[in-house]
């Protein structure tokens, strides 16, 4: 089960001590700009203004956030991208960041080759909602659903988003097909999932825990690897039947490409401590999210990983940015 709180990191950072001889070498010299590619208030800004102050504490010198918004994200990426790779310009980037090569055409950078991969410092699961009204009381009971009536509506925050990617993966390896009704946000849907409107959507813990603890929905399953502690009582995807599936949103840290490992090293130190502090990881299971701080060697992995299981879902689904 996941739990929103210190034990996990607290036993990570003691399972990697770094002694004082083997600290990171690299320091900043001045100010370090952390670039947020979407409007203030989302989830990445939230995290880059949570982790900017202890990471600048640790690191020496203050962090700024600087919201570049716009195209999903690519135009604060592009900003990281050609930014001199010194450790000076960093970039805190939601999942959009592996979505957006399948979807984005004639970007003048590639996503691929562009940048160095620090830490994935967060993930934020999702709840399977049905209307309180509905009949399916399981995952299994809205597959049913879907099997006998294809085309059923879902709503989700927009097209290409996690919640939207989440439910497509869910669908194909459930065999069914329902409809894509896309909001602005997440929340925009919830009027029409409480009416009945909808038959089930993606929501986020925070808003959603409310809605099942007043039981205005139901939860059938969330999308993380293991259960949420807020729903205790709520399989997971891969525990209602379908192994292996996990489907987050998440934040990442990243650099220019070519950023020196000893920065790398310095950063994603500063990043894991930021991670360990307890007032972020109050913050972070206020937002249903909890941290995670991976090296930056399994980040790059991840990220692989996931650029190609979006590309397929893009590919295989018609999946368009509008």
């Amino acid at each position: 089960m996941i739990h929103f709180s210190r034990r996990a990191l607290m036993a990570g950072l003691a399972a990697t001590p770094v002694s004082a001889s083997a600290q990171p070498a690299w320091r900043p010299s001045r100010p370090i700009r952390l670039i947020a590619p979407y409007t203030p208030g989302g989830g990445a800004d939230t995290l880059a203004r949570l982790l900017a102050g202890p990471m600048g504490d640790t690191l020496g010198q203050p962090i700024v956030v600087e919201n570049r918004p716009g195209a999903g994200g690519s135009i604060g990426a592009n900003e990281v991208a050609r930014a001199e790779p010194d450790g000076h310009t960093l970039m805190c980037d939601a999942s959009a960041h592996v979505v957006n090569p399948a979807m984005l055409r004639d970007l003048p950078f590639d996503y691929r080759t562009a940048f160095s991969y620090i830490s994935q410092v967060s993930v934020i699961p999702m709840i399977v909602l049905v209307p309180a009204s509905s009949r399916a009381n399981t995952l299994a009971d809205l597959i049913h659903m879907l099997k006998r009536e294809p085309g059923l509506p879902y709503g989700s925050a927009g097209n290409a988003t996690a919640p939207h990617m989440a439910t497509v993966l869910m669908l194909a390896r459930a065999g069914v097909q329902a409809t894509h009704v896309p909001y602005r946000g997440g929340s925009a849907a919830l009027p029409d999932l409480l009416s009945g409107a909808l038959t089930f959507t993606l929501g986020t813990v925070p808003y959603s825990v409310e809605l099942i603890r007043n039981r205005r929905v139901k939860a059938l399953a969330v999308t993380s690897k293991e259960r949420v502690s807020s729903v205790p009582d709520v399989p997971t995807i891969a525990e209602s039947g379908y192994p292996d599936y996990e489907l987050n949103e998440w934040n990442g840290l990243y650099g220019p490409a070519g950023l020196p490992t000893p920065a790398i090293q310095a950063i994603y130190q500063a990043a894991k401590t930021a991670l360990a502090d307890s007032r972020v990881q109050d913050r972070l299971s206020a937002l249903g999210a909890f941290g995670l701080g991976s090296e930056p060697a399994a980040f790059a992995q991840f990220v692989t990983g996931q650029r190609d299981l979006m590309a397929q879902l893009v590919r295989e689904n018609r999946i368009t940015a509008e």
